[in-house]
């Protein structure tokens, strides 16, 4: 194996990552829709943006141009969301029976109550205005931390970052496809009264509506639970927010001030904006340790085949 990499080894290790599962992907579209025009297509994709990955990466290796740079160095920030939209529409294929159930037992052997319901005595359209703008920090304060990298041209450690965080989400995305579930909005709340129920002041209820297309409900969804990303456990926002909010410390960023106000309140909201089940927040932290402790390791041994320019310690 180490000798095929070999011959790779103008990848960086967040290529090989990427090209892995979405091949990973890719098998699991050909066993659970084979034939469909929709698994062609992701097939046909994931090919295609392989053969991108490798073409932009030995042209980066070959030439020094800044534009071809800056399109490999930031590929992973969109290639995630389509991975992400991917996951949705193999768990969709998969069709396996969701773990709502199990969760919300869970939730309430810990805490006699669900979490979610609990939270509704603090409610207030300021609180909730707060907390989902701060849920929706979750795009923005990652990208802080990659731009303060860059800009300062700290390259070993904006690399690092971003393969800890690619390699974070995909390990989210195994959560995703072994543990389907809709969470608390759907199971335990009427989603269709979110907006009366948890009203905001300015900008809540636009926010939600954008948030909800993103995970694949369009306005006014006949049947919203049908279509609902099953993206719960563990809560990728914890993990991901968890990560970022490491490296802004490790690395004594600017940002990191606000990064961790922002994260501490993003990883309240959750709950009380009834995205998440407790538990998911627990799988979130366990899946952000297990990110940290083995993505140095995985680094550790591309650099060993690899092109050795991208270290981190544990």
């Amino acid at each position: 194996m180490s000798n095929f990499f070999k011959g790779l080894k103008f990848l960086r290790a967040v290529d090989v990552l990427v090209i892995l599962f979405t091949n990973f992907l890719s098998v699991l579209t050909l066993i659970f829709s084979f034939g469909s025009a929709l698994s062609v297509s992701i097939i046909a994709v994931n090919i295609a943006a392989a053969f991108l990955i490798i073409a932009v990466a030995r042209a980066n290796a070959s030439q020094q141009n800044k534009f071809i740079r800056a399109v490999y160095d930031w590929y992973p920030v969109p290639a995630i969301f389509f991975i992400f939209k991917e996951v949705y529409y193999t768990i969709q294929a998969i069709s396996g029976r969701d773990w709502d159930s199990f969760f919300i037992v869970a939730d309430r052997a810990v805490f006699g109550a669900d979490p979610t319901v609990w939270l509704m005595k603090f409610a207030s359209p300021v609180l909730t205005e707060v907390l989902q703008l701060s849920y929706t920090s979750y795009y923005f304060i990652m990208l802080a931390v990659g731009i303060e990298l860059y800009v300062k041209n700290e390259r070993e450690k904006y690399l690092a970052a971003v393969f800890t965080v690619v390699y974070g989400f995909v390990l989210s995305y195994f959560g995703y496809l072994s543990f389907p579930a809709v969470g608390p909005r759907f199971t335990l709340h009427d989603f269709n009264a979110i907006n009366s129920e948890l009203p905001g002041v300015w900008l809540t209820n636009s926010i939600r509506g954008l948030i909800n297309m993103g995970e694949s409900i369009p306005d006014g969804a006949a049947n919203a639970i049908a279509v609902a990303q099953r993206d719960v456990f563990p809560s990728g926002h914890t993990q991901m927010t968890l990560i970022t909010m490491y490296f802004a410390w490790k690395y004594r960023l600017k940002v990191r001030y606000a990064i961790h106000i922002f994260g501490t309140l993003l990883i309240i909201s959750t709950v009380y904006l009834r995205y998440h089940y407790v538990v998911d927040l627990f799988g979130g932290m366990l899946f952000m340790f297990f990110t940290l402790w083995s993505a140095p390791r995985l680094l550790a041994y591309w650099s060993s085949i690899g092109n050795g320019k991208v270290r981190i310690s544990p």
